[in-house]
């Protein structure tokens, strides 16, 4: 089975109604990396009529750490335990989805995110919040990181 496929496809698919033939978001975070997750969000933010359409919007944060070489296993898991418990404390942080990179093409990046909130004013907001400059205390001196941060209609 391949799970490659566009945001396009995966939009057509949804509206159809039969989602991939029942495969579920996790399975497609195992099976097909951050981009298929990805692919899974958008299409799941995507309304399914006009008028909605027109008035929706979703907002995507995406992140990619390479790994200092010094970095422990446990502060690894650290990293990842601390970055899923930022929801529920971030205000209009609605999912936060964070694995191992499993693509050949990473170029070094081998862990990663993603994140969508409410709206942009709550992205906005996300990197002066107390729990995130807390996370990002420790944090920056283990990775260097490529951040992303997207709006969709």
């Amino acid at each position: 089975m391949t799970l490659t496929m566009t945001i396009d496809e995966a939009y057509r698919t949804k509206e159809r109604g039969s989602w991939m033939s029942g495969i579920r978001r996790r399975t497609l975070m195992r099976k097909g990396g951050l981009a298929a997750s990805a692919a899974t969000l958008f299409a799941a933010a995507k309304p399914n009529d006009a008028s909605a359409e027109a008035q929706t919007e979703s907002v995507f944060h995406v992140f990619l750490f390479q790994w200092k070489p010094a970095t422990s296993a446990v502060e690894k898991e650290r990293a990842a335990k601390e970055i899923v418990a930022l929801q529920g404390q971030i205000p209009g942080l609605l999912q936060t989805h964070v694995g191992p990179n499993i693509s050949p093409r990473g170029k070094g990046y081998t862990f990663g995110g993603i994140m969508q909130f409410k709206d942009k004013a709550s992205l906005d907001a996300y990197p002066q919040h107390s729990a995130h400059q807390a996370l990002l205390a420790w944090l920056v001196r283990l990775i260097d990181a490529i951040e992303l941060d997207l709006c969709t209609r």
